[in-house]
């Protein structure tokens, strides 16, 4: 078998699985539609090795390989940079839902400090605290001897 028909099979199989993965919605469309764009090209270029030829004789690299390397390269480093976009906007809405929150959690907890009857104080917990000591959630009293 030529290097050409495996790398061919190679990248129809690629394009199988990433149409797979999108179906069982393990991967998002704006990932997916890079690799099967990525995919489909290699395949036309298993399929049409001449192509490679002539681009790399256009862009006078000597070895079609090399060129096929530097592409995949450049093509690693925009996902990278990609990817790190979309963890920086990860990261910030994970921290604004963090604070948010955290003024929810106060909120709440103000709410239920007013409303708690005089001479009573609510614990982090939720576990309520009396002069007479802790009661837990079930309302019961726990009282120590």
């Amino acid at each position: 078998m030529s290097g050409y028909y495996f790398a061919w099979a190679c990248c129809l199989a690629l394009v199988v699985f990433l149409v797979v993965l999108l179906r069982r919605r393990r991967l998002r469309e704006k990932y997916a539609l890079t690799w099967i764009v990525v995919a489909l090209g290699v395949c036309v270029l298993g399929a049409f090795p001449g192509v490679i030829e002539n681009i790399a004789t256009a862009v006078g690299v000597v070895t079609p390989s090399n060129l096929l390397f530097a592409m995949a390269l450049i093509l690693l480093l925009a996902v990278c940079i990609q990817l790190s976009v979309e963890i920086t906007g990860l990261e910030e809405e994970t921290r604004t839902l963090a604070e948010e929150l955290a003024l929810l959690r106060f909120d709440v907890e103000t709410l239920q400090g007013s409303n708690a009857p005089e001479g009573t104080s609510t614990a982090p917990d939720g576990a309520t605290t009396t002069p007479d000591g802790p009661t837990g959630s079930s309302g019961g009293s726990r009282r120590g001897a």
